[in-house]
């Protein structure tokens, strides 16, 4: 696997978020059963970077905590079935990696949300990073049986890594 976490801010996180984000993102691989080697971009920004993607990526004129871009288009959640006729898309032509997608965290919504339910800005962030993974799985939470399906596939990410409401 390669990831990327990318800091553009000058904000900090206290904790290794290279670290996080790497056992997270195995974790939520190995649960949906990827039989790839992948590529994932983290990129954390700041409430003023997330509103101005949300406002051109998704039309939405405010600041949110995490946006998920995919490169993957499954007919289902996590179906790879498939997915290597679509080599030239989907995949690195020098590493032979699945291309997943980005993940953009904001920062100061990490610090925010974990004030407001009561956990650590580690346990919000690996939440942010298992929920976003997910969405490039192929996930979506639109419909209320899609959301309880997220719901609780993320907490079988966060209780396998032992990231808890309590860290």
């Amino acid at each position: 696997m390669t990831f990327y976490v990318e800091n553009e801010t000058d904000k900090e996180l206290p904790f290794d978020i290279e670290e996080v984000a790497k056992i997270v993102i195995e974790e939520a691989l190995d649960s949906e059963n990827c039989p790839y080697e992948v590529i994932v971009d983290v990129t954390l920004t700041d409430n003023d970077g997330i509103h101005l993607m949300n406002k051109e990526f998704r039309n939405i004129d405010r600041p949110t905590d995490v946006l998920s871009f995919p490169n993957v288009d499954y007919s289902e959640p996590a179906d790879f079935e498939g997915i290597e006729e679509m080599i030239e898309d989907y995949f690195d032509p020098e590493s032979g990696e699945l291309c997943l997608g980005d993940i953009v965290i904001s920062i100061d919504k990490v610090y925010e949300q974990a004030e407001e339910f009561g956990h650590s800005p580690k346990r919000e962030y690996a939440f942010l990073i298992a929920h976003s993974m997910l969405h490039l799985l192929g996930y979506d939470h639109m419909e209320p049986e899609e959301a309880k399906v997220m719901e609780s596939k993320q907490e079988n990410i966060l209780a396998k890594v032992g990231i808890t409401r309590n860290d």
